[in-house]
């Protein structure tokens, strides 16, 4: 993509564009370059084993230090968490608002790598230059704070990059977004913008955050026992409500979950969040104090297995127990691909005795995305001469560009690009330009990129058809049976059933082996082959099942 001194600008996501998360676009002009986020996914159904999902930056790689650095519009996981793994071997500075720079702090030291990373901490309209890259940064609201848009003066024009935002002139802290700043920018030429389209598809507008505490509220006030709440761990501003609700209620607050724990530190630090410490009490105090006295913070709303509120859900939390009378608001969206999970949590936590508040039967939870008329007002105020929409599946860029066209842009000024394709502008316009390399790269454990498709097809295939193991000794001379064959199979027949089968398939492994030719059976790889194959047509045939089959054969 890089093409030195041509005068054009080009832009390239690496992720986010065709999907939910995995967000980081690249902007290059003069052969520099930077990249907006660096996010994670969260692996679907079909990625057995994988715990995330981070996009391939392979191109950042090949740029070396023509490589000026990450800029970060905010702070959650689908924008900052695959940071920990591609700055292993990428030796650029991060540019972050406070509050994703010590979230992005705290990562970087779980992973050891706190020390070796530079991370430049900016404010909403607090200038610098990178290379040929002048970046302003904007103050939006979102749900999170510390949000952003940015606005990146390159020689041929401004890029606006919208972040996740939503127009909420009603916020919890009172700063509103700059939508001033937004404007004038619109007025002196907008040369491109990347638009969020999460929530393109949701006509209106998105309620303010402030709208959520009259459902929170009557929570607070009417349950007879604990009331537990459980939201994204960064979400400070909804937390600070729950903090506001327990102060009036007369409830004392125990927050549970690292993430939690870690997110409110942070942002106590910071002074977003206020509250007096006499409102805290430690997990070992909720024994003493009245359950119609407490508020307990804690992570966990998307039913993660390992997550605290899901263990307390299951009764396996070794400090804190649902009671009956106990009210469990469940204030966040469910992130696709989550829901069975968080049903099976709802389900387990009325077994106890709660009652469990969530955004189908309560009003617990606002969008921190813009729907359709926000959108569109974003549009009219910045102007742009050309649009991409940015942070979304294929459905939701298109509705977007669509949007676009009916508040007035034509369809030679919107361009719908996917991950690894190439918008190259330049005085002649703008265009589709060679793509680059881009994909997934999935961490598993401790490695990172070294489970591939054909890893991920094995997986499936055990996880569909189960395993079976044959064992046989052949001599390594005459290639005649000396042991075996044995076996053992895993999730292809049931235990009682299993000796039956493999009487069968031992007769069918001797005749094979008889069927041999004499000097091939001193082959084991022959063996091994013919082996596999007969036991595969027979559990086809008498089972209609294609599990893995794996013989062994040892020689000696």
């Amino acid at each position: 993509m890089h093409a030195d001194g041509d005068g054009a600008l080009r832009v390239a996501p690496l992720g986010g564009l065709g999907e939910i998360g995995l967000n980081c676009l690249i902007i290059e002009y003069g052969g520099h370059a930077i990249a907006v986020d660096c996010g994670l996914m969260f692996p679907d159904s079909s990625m057995l084993g994988v715990d995330l999902v981070i996009p391939d930056v392979e191109y950042l790689r090949q740029l070396g230090d023509r490589f000026l650095g990450f800029v970060i519009t905010h702070g959650h996981e689908d924008h900052i968490g695959a940071l920990p793994y591609v700055l292993r071997d990428l030796a650029v500075p991060v540019y972050a608002t406070p509050m994703a720079a010590g979230l992005i702090t705290a990562r970087l030291r779980e992973h050891r790598l706190d020390a070796r990373v530079r991370i430049e901490t900016f404010r909403p309209r607090q200038r610098w230059q990178m290379g040929p890259f002048a970046v302003d940064p904007i103050h939006v609201t979102h749900s999170i704070v510390d949000a952003v848009a940015l606005a990146i003066t390159t020689p041929i024009g401004v890029v606006v990059h919208s972040g996740d935002f939503k127009i909420d002139h009603t916020p919890i802290d009172g700063a509103s977004p700059d939508m001033q700043t937004l404007a004038e920018y619109g007025s002196r030429g907008v040369l491109l913008f990347l638009s969020d389209s999460t929530n393109v598809e949701v006509t209106g507008t998105t309620p303010s955050e402030r709208s959520v505490r009259g459902g929170l509220e009557s929570v607070f006030v009417e349950a007879p026992g604990r009331v537990f709440l459980s939201t994204f761990s960064s979400h400070i501003h909804r937390l600070q409500q729950a903090l506001d609700l327990s102060a009036a209620t007369g409830r004392r607050v125990v927050m549970v979950g690292r993430s939690l724990v870690n997110s409110m530190r942070i942002a106590m630090d910071l002074g977003y969040v206020q509250a007096p410490l006499s409102l805290f009490a430690e997990v070992a105090e909720l024994g003493s104090l009245p359950a119609n006295r407490v508020t307990v913070l804690t992570s966990g709303s998307q039913g993660e297995a390992l997550s605290a509120l899901t263990r307390i859900a299951m009764n396996d939390h070794a400090q804190v127990r649902i009671e009956p009378g106990d009210a469990v608001i469940l204030s966040s969206r469910r992130i696709p691909g989550n829901e069975r999970t968080i049903d099976n949590m709802i389900n387990h936590l009325y077994r106890r005795g709660a009652q469990v508040f969530h955004t189908r039967n309560a009003p617990v939870h606002v969008s921190g995305h813009a729907s359709q008329d926000e959108l569109a007002t974003m549009l009219n105020l910045v102007k742009p001469r050309y649009f991409v929409p940015v942070h979304g599946e294929y459905r939701h860029l298109a509705h977007h560009v669509r949007l676009a066209h009916a508040v007035g842009l034509s369809s030679a000024s919107t361009f719908l690009i996917e991950n690894g394709q190439v918008l190259k502008i330049d005085a002649a316009g703008a265009r589709a330009d060679e793509p680059i390399p881009s994909g997934r790269v999935f961490v598993d454990g401790k490695g990172i990129g070294d489970v591939g498709d054909v890893v991920l097809r094995d997986r499936r295939h055990l996880s569909q058809d189960g395993l079976l193991l044959a064992v046989l000794a052949v001599d390594q001379k005459s290639g005649d049976l000396i042991a075996g064959p044995d076996f053992l199979s895993r999730g292809v027949f049931e235990e009682a059933d299993a000796p039956r089968f493999f009487d069968v398939a031992r007769e069918i492994v001797v005749a094979t082996l008889n069927q041999i030719a004499p000097e091939s059976r001193t082959d084991s790889l022959e063996v091994t082959e013919e082996v596999r194959k007969a036991l595969r047509r027979y559990l086809g045939k008498t089972l209609d099942r294609r599990p893995v089959v794996l013989p062994f054969v040892m020689e000696m």
